[in-house]
């Protein structure tokens, strides 16, 4: 609230008074520079985004994952097998030296294709993993062509803005020239003055607005160098089914599925063989009986037990079926705006072409009137203020029909 009533007393005082008023600008002194590359390519940016996202230690991690099951499908037993040991004596009972010792070892048994559906689900694990790793390419693609291409136009914005206020200063400059040698009332100097500090202010926020994109492209990519350039070619592709993220979900929903039929599989639990080893001495007898057994456990499964486990793999199919459909609608829409922003761009860049030459011409003939004395000044400022909104919307059209192509090929899928 200052700053503006600061600004509003300083706009009616004459420049004589404040001789270093448009050096207003030169206050700021943080800067985030970007310095352009020609030997860097948009692909090693991308990359360099790649490896600078969050996501990669969490990719890393799903190695062990893939790990840990290859290593239990192809195991020799389903579970861990286990060794019992036995002893009892009646040293604290009869007292006639009776002994039994016994050693018993328990052997799991695959189930029914228990083996190929472990072996499939670490198939399709590293499967999805690699389709991870795609769509985290494609994602970081989509966050660099929007840091890219906005600081693009808000360098384009910063530009103009730093030409107008130039031409601003340099009017105000002929026309206290004019004041004061008694040819132009100081109302016109007044005008001038607004003029420059809001060509001042608009140059300073429009730096601003630059240094924060640059900020935000330093932050995701961990560089502080830009590519010379970064422009795409429209992709020949209609639709999102070669997409990376398209993949990368199909491969989840698969993966859900093979984890679903291993749950049916594996809700009921391994029969056991043990075999043991028994040695015992009777009562009143030095002599020890040796024997060995077999004994098979067959589990009596019941749908208290066998439920949740079906039931959670039931769930995790669910969810990946409507994750899938989400991202179905949500790709068909990108795809549609960004064909149909697309094509309107390239109509509005036609018209944006057209009013700049219009305004050119028109600033041309307002100063040549201004000069002779045809227009005033309010009417030249006008005019100015016409001609840089319309070459602005000009280069910024141009710009942003380039952005529209990025986002469609980030729309189909394509990697820079």
């Amino acid at each position: 609230m200052k700053f503006f009533t600061w600004m509003t007393i300083v706009m009616m005082v004459p420049m004589v008074m404040f001789p270093s008023l448009c050096l207003a600008v030169d206050a700021v002194t943080h800067e985030d520079v970007l310095r352009v590359n020609p030997a860097l390519s948009l692909r090693d940016v991308l990359d360099a985004t790649i490896k600078h996202r969050p996501q990669q230690a969490q990719l890393q991690s799903q190695q062990y994952d893939i790990q840990s099951k290859q290593a239990l499908a192809n195991s020799l037993f389903p579970q861990s097998p286990a060794i019992s040991l036995y002893h009892q004596n009646d040293a604290l009972g009869s007292g006639r030296n009776e002994q039994d010792f016994q050693a018993e070892l328990e052997l799991p048994l695959w189930l029914n294709n228990q083996r190929s559906a472990r072996l499939k689900v670490a198939e399709m694990s590293a499967k999805h993993y690699e389709a991870s790793q795609a769509g985290l390419a494609i994602q970081a693609a989509g966050l660099l062509r929007d840091a890219l291409w906005e600081i693009a136009l808000r360098k384009n914005t910063l530009l103009l803005s730093e030409a107008k206020h130039e031409n601003a200063m340099a009017l105000q400059e002929k026309v206290n020239r004019s004041v004061l040698a008694g040819e132009s009332a100081k109302t016109d100097l007044l005008l001038a003055q607004q003029e420059t500090l809001l060509a001042a202010k608009n140059s300073l926020l429009a730096e601003a607005e630059v240094m924060h994109a640059r900020f935000r492209y330093k932050l995701l990519t961990g560089l502080d160098d830009l590519p010379k350039d970064f422009a795409e070619e429209k992709s020949q592709l209609t639709s999102f089914e070669d997409s990376p993220a398209w993949l990368e979900m199909l491969t989840k929903v698969q993966y859900a599925e093979q984890s679903r039929q291993l749950a049916q599989i594996e809700k009921k639990e391994n029969m056991q063989v043990l075999i043991n080893a028994r040695s015992s001495q009777g009562a009143f007898d030095m002599q020890y009986n040796q024997s060995m057994g077999v004994r098979v456990r067959i589990p009596l499964n019941i749908a208290a037990r066998t439920a949740p486990v079906t039931a959670v793999a039931e769930m995790r199919l669910g969810d990946a079926q409507s994750e899938r459909d989400l991202l179905s609608n949500a790709l068909e829409a990108a795809l549609h705006e960004a064909d149909h922003n697309l094509e309107v761009s390239e109509q509005e860049l036609v018209i944006a072409e057209q009013h700049h030459a219009i305004a050119k011409e028109s600033l041309r003939l307002a100063e040549k009137a201004y000069a002779l004395g045809e227009h005033d000044l309010a009417t030249l400022i006008r005019i100015k203020s016409q001609a840089f909104d319309a070459e602005r919307s000009y280069r910024a059209m141009q710009l942003q029909r380039q952005w529209n192509i990025a986002r469609y090929n980030q729309a189909v899928g394509v990697l820079p």
